[in-house]
């Protein structure tokens, strides 16, 4: 990429990254209506206590095989778009002030446990990327609802905090994308604001003159009451909100908002900002797909017309046929929601035991029908978000256990592969919107400094797992384990920017058993790239070990490069055989 980031120097200890300023502030607004998702299950709600503690402590986990073999590896980050980016929900994330809202100072005070700068040497998850759920001004908690594209909300901090946050970060080696609502903005946008006034004013059976105020254009006015339509306070006029009246949509077809919406973008691109994630894309045009993927080609041309290096990637909620058709736009990226959720890929084939080859067969899949559509696609793979539960709850049992293997299962795949925050530390929150978007925990003994209140309406509750502190000094902690599993995503570029090639093993069995009962929970795939090393991949999503017989094209991968342990037991290899326990993953090179 056009920037190159100078790295910082020197190791920064677990309590200097903990040490930072955040505390507790009354917050009101509207709330939107939230996307559409799949309602969380019974089990998230009905986990009990003891459950999670004998998950927690569920035998002694042997992770000094998984801890000496990734001290070993070196991050190995080509300057390009692939990257490991870390959703946050600056809200929640710290509090510098101590009002109970996160904030950009906050923010900055933790880029070291994101990423210290010091590749391969801290106790850093080494993420080298961040989303930034919106920060413009807004009447709401998740600021989704912009008044002011061009500047900071005042809860977040200034436009210098955001000057410094960008510095810091790209010192780092972190990129950054902001989140771009354009299908609409808040009704208190001054946009909209002029254009209400001016309506109202008119006498009946006038029409509006743009030259006179040309935000009416702006907006999807109309006398008639058509559907998705919300009534302008009495007036006699209508305007489109879709999501909920405080959201009124733009009038994507008019060359001023266009204007508009490349001045914004060039704004923050020559800030620095490394790219946009796009919201709701599928709404731009209400069921007109085409017109949408037309306006996405729109974005891209004026994006990278201003920084050819700038990234986009798009949040398209359909299943995977429809977000396919977005490639079409030319635009990077598109949250890839078939892996994600209780109910994706992901979530199945650790929740069920026995659907690691479906996992590898869906990769190979999905790799050609992106590549069909937009060769140069750069995928989007996720495992949660903001609008979904949290993923500690899809599980019943073996909640610990289950969480570190999907999250690996997810940064496993390619293109640039995005960790919400909390995550890495099994989090939970389901519901209502603002439990899943609950403060981060950075300490669950002692309130550390920068903990934050959370949104006003979010419930009480407690989260499952201890805090940052508390996991980075356990070994075999999920925390520990999001961190060896980034690192070999950074040490192998393969990972990231190859194509998968499904391995049939030839014999999955147990240890007490000599049959194919258990095929099923094991597979294996190749990673395969013509500008970096290849790897073999081999995971066992079953609780007990498997015995795996290896074909001949999996041969030549005799070494063992990394593996990721979530329970107990060592990975062993015995010419073509593989012993992998329950819960691991295997790393082999040539």
């Amino acid at each position: 990429m056009k920037r190159r980031f100078t790295k910082m120097t020197g190791l920064l200890v677990a309590a200097a990254l903990l040490l930072s300023a955040c505390g507790d502030k009354e917050m009101s607004g509207p709330q939107p209506a939230a996307p559409e998702t799949s309602a969380a299950t019974e089990t998230e709600e009905t986990v009990k206590a003891e459950e999670t503690t004998a998950n927690k402590n569920k035998g002694e986990i042997n992770s000094s095989q998984m801890a000496e073999l990734t001290s070993t590896l070196q991050p190995d980050i080509p300057e390009d778009k692939y990257r490991t980016t870390y959703e946050v929900f600056v809200y929640s994330f710290c509090d510098s002030d101590g009002d109970g809202v996160g904030d950009l100072q906050g923010l900055t005070s933790r880029l070291d446990y994101i990423n210290d700068g010091a590749p391969g040497q801290g106790e850093d998850l080494e993420c080298n990327g961040i989303w930034l759920m919106p920060i413009f001004p807004s009447p709401t908690y998740h600021k989704y609802d912009t008044t002011d594209y061009m500047g900071i909300d005042e809860e977040y901090g200034t436009m210098e905090d955001f000057e410094n946050f960008l510095e810091e970060a790209h010192k780092r080696g972190i990129t950054v994308i902001l989140d771009l609502a354009v299908n609409h903005t808040s009704n208190e946008h001054p946009w909209f604001q002029e254009a209400a006034t001016y309506l109202k004013s008119l006498p009946e059976g006038t029409q509006p003159d743009p030259g006179v105020c040309p935000y009416v254009e702006y907006y999807n006015f109309s006398r008639e009451k058509r559907t998705g339509d919300e009534p302008l306070g009495g007036s006699g006029w209508y305007y489109e909100a879709r999501f909920w009246s405080g959201m009124p949509d733009l009038n994507l077809d008019n060359e001023n908002v266009r204007n508009e919406i490349a001045a914004i973008c060039k704004f923050w691109l020559d800030k620095g900002v490394d790219g946009f994630r796009l919201d709701a894309v599928t709404s731009y045009y209400t069921e007109d797909t085409r017109a949408s993927i037309d306006f996405l080609t729109f974005m891209d041309e004026t994006v990278t017309g201003l920084d050819p290096d700038a990234y986009m990637v798009g949040e398209a909620w359909l299943n995977q046929n429809g977000y396919s058709e977005y490639y079409e736009s030319g635009i990077d990226s598109f949250f890839d929601f078939k892996f994600a959720g209780a109910e994706g890929v992901i979530a199945t084939a650790v929740n069920k035991g026995n659907k690691a080859p479906d996992y590898v067969e869906a990769l190979e899949k999905e790799e050609a029908l992106y590549a069909s559509i937009f060769p140069d696609y750069i995928n989007a793979p996720f495992y949660t978000n903001h609008d979904m539960a949290r993923s500690f709850g899809y599980f019943a049992k073996g909640g610990a256990q289950k969480t570190k293997m999907a999250g690996a299962l997810n940064l496993l795949m390619t293109g640039n592969a995005f960790l919400y925050y909390g995550e890495e530390i099994g989090m939970k929150g389901s519901g209502k919107d603002e439990n899943k978007r609950a403060p981060m925990v950075w300490d669950s003994e002692n309130k550390a400094e920068g903990t934050c209140s959370g949104p006003a309406d979010m419930e009480s509750f407690d989260q499952p797992n201890p805090g940052v502190v508390q996991q980075l000094e356990d070994p075999d902690s999920i925390l520990n384990f999001y961190r060896s599993a980034i690192r070999i995503r950074n040490s192998f570029p393969v990972i990231a920017r190859g194509a998968t090639e499904a391995v049939e093993l030839l014999a999955v069995t147990d240890e007490t058993k000599e049959d194919q009962a258990s095929k099923g929970s094991a597979a294996a795939f190749i990673r395969r790239s013509k500008a970096y090393e290849d790897v073999l991949v081999v995971f066992n999503v079953a609780e007990e070990s498997r015995i795996l017989t290896l074909p001949e094209e999996a041969a030549s991968y005799g070494k063992l490069a990394a593996v990721l342990l979530a329970d107990e037991g060592v990975v062993t290899r015995d010419g073509g055989t593989v012993t992998l326990p329950g819960y691991s993953v295997a790393v082999f090179i040539q």
